[in-house]
């Protein structure tokens, strides 16, 4: 099930984001994008595109004579708990949206102090969550998160992950051979989701892919029942795409 390559990796998009944000912000009485164009340096049809997801999750908006100015989602974010506040509720209204879009249930994973954590979930009646019968932690060896998460760690930190987590069999399709395990991860694309077909759960499949804001390495996944396989392809590609507003999301 293989999976073609993005063209850009969504932490590059949300560096240009962030930079036409700083730009929209020093023009109070508004900027056109000739003027976004100048002062980014980024051509004005990547921009165009950009501006359409930036206006769609609210951090810019476009007044009558053309020129942007910041948004009411960007406005909202201040300083101290008020602005964690106001970014957790925007990542989750962000995964909601993200959910509905894919028909599964997705996760925001981090890879902090030398254990997995699943930080945020979406999940819902018609899109269940993966049941943990083994805790995530013991199981990135298994896990589409998991396996995303080990990708973005150097050789010396995958090897003491696995020393503390073995990679026990939890199906009939999961990587026990630590050798062969380390061998997929370097051959891993870093713009390919990676997918677990039934390697944690029988009769669950997931798909995730990077998803790093700040110092440590992160990841977003989704899960599908087995029944629904058949649209983990295309999930995939959306979480692909989609993956630079939730990590506009985390980095403002």
């Amino acid at each position: 099930m293989a999976l073609k390559p993005e063209p850009k990796a969504a932490f590059h998009s949300v560096q240009y984001a962030l930079r036409v944000l700083e730009s929209v912000s020093t023009h109070g009485s508004g900027v056109t994008d000739a003027q976004l164009s100048r002062e980014t340096g980024l051509p004005v049809g990547h921009l165009t595109s950009l501006l359409l997801t930036l206006r769609r999750e609210g951090y810019v908006e476009q007044v009558s004579d053309g020129a942007y100015v910041v948004g009411a989602s960007l406005a909202e974010l201040g300083s101290g708990a008020a602005r964690r506040r106001a970014v957790e509720a925007r990542l989750q209204q962000t995964l909601t949206q993200l959910r509905d879009s894919v028909g599964a249930a997705v996760y925001v994973s981090r890879y902090v102090d030398g254990e997995i954590r699943v930080t945020q979930m979406v999940d819902g009646p018609h899109t269940p969550a993966v049941n943990e019968w083994v805790d995530f932690r013991s199981a990135a060896h298994a896990s589409a998160f998991g396996k995303c998460l080990l990708t973005q760690l150097d050789q010396n930190s995958r090897l003491d992950h696995l020393s503390r987590h073995r990679t026990a069999r939890l199906t009939s399709r999961t990587i026990t051979s630590e050798r062969v395990l380390i061998s997929k991860l370097d051959s891993q694309p870093a713009t390919v989701p990676v997918l677990d077909i039934q390697e944690y759960a029988v009769g669950t499949v997931c798909a995730a892919v990077p998803l790093t804001a700040g110092a440590s390495a992160g990841c977003l996944a989704l899960s599908l029942p087995i029944e629904d396989a058949h649209r983990l392809r295309s999930a995939a590609a959306t979480l692909n795409r989609r993956a630079a507003p939730v990590l506009l999301s985390m980095a403002l």
